[in-house]
């Protein structure tokens, strides 16, 4: 550290592959071109072409549960198939959707679309305005990237409304405020982005408006990852119409601010064109950025980080607690913890009813749902029935409609148990669910079983993992066993049923009769034990993160399940860079290692695609002080000569504008021109950070990536 108090800048070191960040030169291409060429010659053949059959037809299966949105009287599905590999975006009746094969009313043909507009169409979502739920705002990204075009689009004409709302493509994060007026935060110019290329001002929009006349009402630094925006508006009399703007300082601390809609309104009910009703409107919550906060009806809720100490009481790291609005709003906080986590449960994520607030909490991994009632206290009781090794979600379906103000949805799934879809009712003396929906096995499982277990990090810590392989498992070591993980951003990796796993891995069997085996580590890094679980391997301590990892690996090991010549391991994105540290810091572990859109290059993530915005995460490498922690767990830089590295596949996407393809193309170069043997190179145009902008797209990428790994580890 420099006297004068600024931090010394770290020296980049040499990097002979910057040519590669030219993501669409023509040289690059070409080389792009080549590496994929020689990939597919290598491990496209007629098993490969089975493989990817089997995983599209698994992925377009008419019998998946089609999930619904309930908006008015319909119920809104997206929906890809065989037929329509772009998808359709389409709407039913309850009284169809409850039948086995529901009367859809088709919306809007992406396929069809593309075909005329000559715009290979990906779908992002839609907004649908609750006042008369006739008009919807629709995302559609031109090549599966996180930018894409606004359009406003008419569902009684099914047609995009002419002169409406059109927002040009983008990172764009909206709301509607009334019939027409938006809540906007999009890119006009240069200065409207973060430097981590996210909106970063708010205006407010009306129809026939262009954006960038449009009124800034917030905004936030530069330096700062974004701005994003909601609204909670509703046509019901005593419903108060709010939006929020949360500043997303890092990805850890955010500043949020509630605007109350009404006091913007006029007597006629439109909204006020003065800045200064605006600013007047808009409450800055006063709480340390890295509490969570959410608005809910007229509550508020916290949930932060690390122990907080208001003034009236000590909220847990993790916990949750709420207050009113209108105590917030004047400036007087006195919140009350309603949820205290402990050593073994953590909170996952909160959803309301009408009348009732459902906790979906995680212990040791194990699904949990609590309802607590807002009319008694809080008071909580456990909704009991969740099988072990399986994940319960409940969602609640509508609360502005008072038919259904308090119903759920519920949805139940595990690594061998094809999810459910129940619907049921939350009320004072219990509740009532009722199957609806049972999605088919698209994969055999008899024969197969969950088992949890916990292996012991370096510095002694617990770290839980899933293992699904065959019933009696023979612990000779000679399992072809898959490692798959994640470990960031508090993002908990639990119990799904996964089609593309158990066709891809579960369901193959070598000529000697083993069946592959699928485990899911839980490290730290995630949130499977609440904030402290991500905050303990985050930055300096990021290294615990694969230290839990490769004790997980060890474990398998150790116990007969595998050895490092059957043990593979898979991850993507920060996932990929997991597992890119277990490529060059443990190479002795592994017999084969699928990397995918993956983080390498940690000294320049920064200025690539969306890097800056991680920096609370990893640290900056532009800091020298950082530099010398982050350095230990950048794969780019540890590659070193004369090391046997495993055999490794990169694939990635030139349309992922999230992490982006050059880190991915980068470390493949640097491999191969050390002379490392079985370096293997695939990037898709399209996808974006999936890869996949459909299903054939993602039968392909994990045919890809099982072929590799099954054929290095087994020779078959």
């Amino acid at each position: 550290m420099r006297n004068d108090g600024a931090q010394d800048l770290s020296p980049e070191p040499e990097d002979e592959n910057l040519w590669l960040e030219d993501i669409h030169g023509e040289k690059q291409l070409a080389w792009v071109k080549e590496q994929n060429a020689k990939t597919l010659d290598r491990f496209r053949d007629g098993l490969f072409d089975s493989l990817a059959g089997d995983l599209r037809t698994a992925l377009d299966s008419d019998d998946r549960i089609p999930m619904v949105a309930k908006l008015g009287d319909h119920y809104f599905n997206f929906w890809r198939d065989k037929t329509n590999p772009k998808g359709v975006w389409r709407r039913t009746t309850w009284e169809s959707y409850l039948t086995e094969s529901p009367d859809w009313e088709i919306l809007l043909d992406l396929d069809e679309l593309g075909r005329v507009e000559e715009t290979p169409w990906v779908w992002a979502g839609a907004m649908v305005r609750r006042s008369d739920r006739r008009r919807a705002l629709v995302l559609l990204s031109p090549d599966g990237g996180d930018a894409h075009r606004v359009r406003e689009f008419d569902l009684q004409s099914k047609t995009f409304v002419d002169g409406g709302f059109n927002i040009p493509s983008a990172k764009t994060r909206l709301a509607w405020l009334d019939d027409d007026t938006l809540l906007v935060a999009t890119e006009t110019d240069e200065d409207s982005l973060t430097t981590s290329s996210y909106p970063r001002q708010a205006r407010v929009l009306k129809r026939g408006q262009d954006v960038s006349e449009a009124q800034i009402v917030a905004e936030v630094p530069r330096d700062h990852v974004a701005i994003f925006l909601g609204s909670d508006i509703s046509p019901e009399a005593e419903h108060t119409d709010r939006a929020v703007i949360i500043d997303a300082i890092d990805f850890f601390n955010t500043s949020t601010s509630v605007l109350d809609i009404d006091e913007v309104r006029g007597m006629d009910g439109a909204l006020s064109q003065e800045p200064s009703a605006w600013e007047k409107a808009l409450t800055t919550v006063d709480v340390p950025s890295n509490v969570e906060v959410g608005v809910e009806r007229d509550f508020v809720l916290f949930r932060p980080q690390s122990e907080w100490n208001s003034e009236t009481v000590t909220v847990p790291a993790g916990g949750l607690a709420i207050a009113d609005i209108a105590e917030v709003r004047a400036g007087t906080i006195a919140p009350r913890v309603i949820f205290a986590p402990d050593a073994h449960t953590a909170l996952q994520s909160f959803t309301w009813t009408r009348g009732f607030l459902v906790l979906e909490l995680l212990s040791d991994v194990q699904s949990e749902l609590v309802v607590l009632d807002p009319n008694d206290d809080f008071s909580a009781r456990p909704l009991s029935g969740v099988p072990a090794n399986h994940m319960v979600g409940l969602g609640a379906v509508d609360r502005h409609d008072e038919s259904t103000a308090n119903d759920f949805w519920m949805i139940s799934t595990g690594f061998l148990t094809p999810s459910t879809l129940s619907h049921g009712r939350l009320g004072e003396d219990g509740f009532d669910a009722e199957v609806i929906k049972s999605a088919p096995a698209l994969f055999p499982a008899e024969g197969l079983s969950v088992e949890q277990h916990f292996a012991t990090s370096a510095d002694g810590t617990k770290v839980p993992y899933f293992q699904i392989g065959a019933e009696g498992l023979e612990l000779d070591g000679a399992n072809p066993t898959l490692l798959d993980g994640y470990g960031g951003f508090e993002l908990s990796r639990t119990p799904a049923y996964s089609p593309v796993v158990g066709i891809g891995w579960l369901g193959r069997t070598t000529s000697a009769g083993r069946r592959g085996v699928y485990v899911l580590a839980n490290i730290r890094g995630g949130g499977e034990y609440g904030p402290a679980w991500h905050t303990s391997a985050m930055r300096e301590n990021r290294m615990r993160c694969y230290e839990d990892y490769a004790a997980v690996a060890r474990d398998l090991i150790d116990r007969g399940v595998t050895s490092p010549t059957s043990l593979a391991c898979a991850g993507g994105s920060n996932g990929g860079l997991l597992v890119g540290n277990m490529l060059t810091q443990y190479p002795q572990l592994f017999g084969a290692i699928s990397c995918g859109v993956p983080l390498l290059d940690m000294r320049r993530y920064t200025k690539l695609s969306a890097g800056y915005s991680w920096k609370a995460e990893y640290g900056d490498p532009d800091v020298a002080e950082d530099w010398e922690f982050i350095r230990a767990f950048s794969p780019y830089h540890l590659l070193a000569d004369d090391t046997d590295y495993p055999p490794v596949l990169f694939w990635t996407a030139t349309s992922d504008d999230r992490v982006g393809p050059v880190q991915a193309r980068k470390m493949a170069a640097r491999m191969q021109s050390k002379g490392v043997a079985d370096v293997w190179f695939y990037e898709d145009t399209q996808g974006g950070h999936a890869a996949a902008s459909d299903n054939e797209q993602t039968a392909f990428t994990r045919a890809l990536s099982y072929r590799f790994l099954w054929n290095t580890l087994t020779g078959e």
